[in-house]
């Protein structure tokens, strides 16, 4: 006989029989009817009950129960849903992209249906019977909506253009949504950043990071200061509460304990802030690097003369420093089948060609010859010293000149050894390729940077212990890759950096495992 969770039963018999006989949507019965889980109906995905009940939430498998009530679904005809909140970034353009890209590789024709202003929903139906398979809604708005639509029950996933916060973290536990920092609650989706971007008349070609948060917090007001025209420096954010916005305040402004100075332009879409920033001379944007426009962007620099320009492969590889992940959250709950379909179908090669397409940085992993090291390479050579000698660039050159660097990267959060959100997402993404087979009969070497504060001995040692723990992680994610493949691990510590050790950002940039293949 089909039956509910037989443990589910037990716990829940006599509190069910003798609870409060308070008038809800559905009534789910066992087939003997010793059992009734009075509720309402919170979704339905084809196999699985998702109901709210006066002792919480519960999952029930519907092979086992009858449903009767108003909120019950039609088995026979059943459409699956999905509710997106969040984003308009991600909403606007790559959810829609990945959307119709899952659909015509899978049969289905698409329809986008708009609602409102943030609302709209996307129909995909069977291409053969035409008979309407699923029901995709969106609701776009900013990332701090997205997380409070999710918290109220009103979405399912959650568009976000930062990590998830200490609060809406232990709120989501307290209701009951599980631990969003889990590795299966999050993913990466794609990738964007943070740029500086001027008018193109604007004489100024670069900034430094410290230097851009001062600007955005109002201590330097006037171009001169930054080599430019005496005028007045005009400040063009995204609005305020939106996952870039947000990415400001955490990523540029957080480091070095500024506030944002109280004359921001705001801009609800990074198109419009990148319009705004070309019609005036002496403005300064920060937007996304997928809505640039006529804009022009400034490279980051130091005062060690380092300079880091945005590129779809220092994105890629996180070499760049404001690198911005595109996050998508769900709870600890059961999607209907065509959900989980697509929530793969976002992580695989099909996907990384939409994501290119739309304007944002994809994830598949790409080799960089030894030959295109040159910049790096200037640079190890013009830091080396009495602590990185000649010896040092040496074996640097003999251990890496036969290998390719994949732009699969690395680094850590700050002042942690816990990997940042993208090198989370890039253990998954390299675990994933190995059972692939992508790199059978290769040999991988996680390689270990480090800054150059402290001494290079220690820094070393260091650069060593955070490789072989990259390696490590990537192979407990594995199911049995590794054994068609070599993983080593080598480290230089301080003897290549990406960028100036002056600043917080440029420590941070330079705190990396590379991985290198043959």
């Amino acid at each position: 006989m089909k039956r509910i969770c037989a443990v589910v039963f037990a716990a829940l018999f006599a509190l069910l029989i003798a609870g409060p006989g308070v008038a809800q949507d559905v009534t789910l019965t066992s087939p003997d009817g010793a059992v009734e889980i009075n509720g309402t109906l919170l979704g339905f995905d084809g196999e699985f009950y998702r109901v709210e009940t006066v002792y919480g939430e519960l999952t029930v498998d519907g092979s086992g129960v009858s449903c009767d009530g108003p909120g019950c679904p039609n088995l026979s005809d059943y459409v699956a849903e999905l509710f997106f909140s969040g984003s308009a970034t991600m909403g606007d353009a790559l959810l829609p992209g990945l959307i119709e890209g899952f659909a015509q590789r899978n049969g289905f024709s698409v329809a986008q249906t708009p609602l409102s202003d943030t609302r709209f929903e996307y129909h995909l139906s069977d291409r053969t019977t035409g008979k309407l398979r699923a029901i995709f809604g969106f609701r776009v708005t900013t990332t701090d909506e997205g997380f409070a639509d999710l918290l109220a029950n009103e979405a399912d996933i959650v568009m976000a253009l930062r990590e998830i916060r200490p609060g809406e973290r232990a709120r989501a536990r307290e209701a009951g949504l599980g631990d969003l920092t889990e590795a299966n609650r999050s993913r990466v989706l794609a990738l964007d950043a943070l740029v500086p971007v001027v008018s193109p008349g604007n004489p100024v070609r670069q900034i430094s990071t410290p230097d851009l948060a001062a600007v955005f917090s109002g201590q330097i007001d006037n171009w001169v200061q930054l080599g430019g025209p005496d005028a007045p420096i005009a400040l063009h954010l995204p609005l305020a509460g939106s996952g870039l916005a947000q990415a400001v305040e955490d990523g540029l402004m957080a480091p070095v304990r500024l506030t944002l100075a109280g004359d921001v332009q705001r801009h609800a879409r990074g198109a419009h802030l990148a319009e705004a920033v070309v019609r005036d001379p002496f403005a300064i944007g920060l937007t996304s690097f997928a809505e640039l426009g006529s804009a022009r962007m400034l490279t980051l620099t130091g005062v060690c003369g380092y300079a880091l320009a945005a590129t779809r492969r220092t994105v890629k590889t996180e070499d760049y420093p404001l690198t911005s992940p595109m996050f998508l959250y769900f709870p600890a709950r059961r999607f209907p089948k065509i959900a989980r379909d697509f929530l793969a179908f976002a992580r695989g090669p099909a996907a990384q060609v939409v994501i290119r397409r739309v304007g944002l940085v994809d994830q598949a992993p790409e080799e960089i010859a030894w030959n295109a090291q040159g910049d790096r390479l200037v640079n190890a050579i013009s830091s080396a010293g009495p602590e990185i000698g000649l010896d040092v660039l040496q074996d640097l050159v003999r251990t890496l000149r036969p290998l390719a660097r994949l732009t699969t990267s690395f680094r850590f959060e700050t002042g942690s050894s816990r990997l940042d959100a993208q090198s989370r997402s890039n253990v998954a993404q390299l675990a994933a390729a190995l059972d692939a087979g992508t790199y059978d009969a290769r040999r991988l070497v996680f390689v270990g940077f480090s800054d150059g504060v402290g001494a290079a001995s220690g820094n070393l040692v260091i650069a060593r212990q955070r490789a072989r723990a990259v390696r490590d992680a990537v192979a407990t994610a594995t199911t049995g890759g590794t054994d068609r493949v070599t993983l080593e691990v080598a480290a230089f510590g301080e003897a290549m950096p990406m960028a100036c050790d002056d600043s917080d950002w440029g420590r941070q940039v330079n705190r990396r495992v590379e991985v290198w293949v043959r």
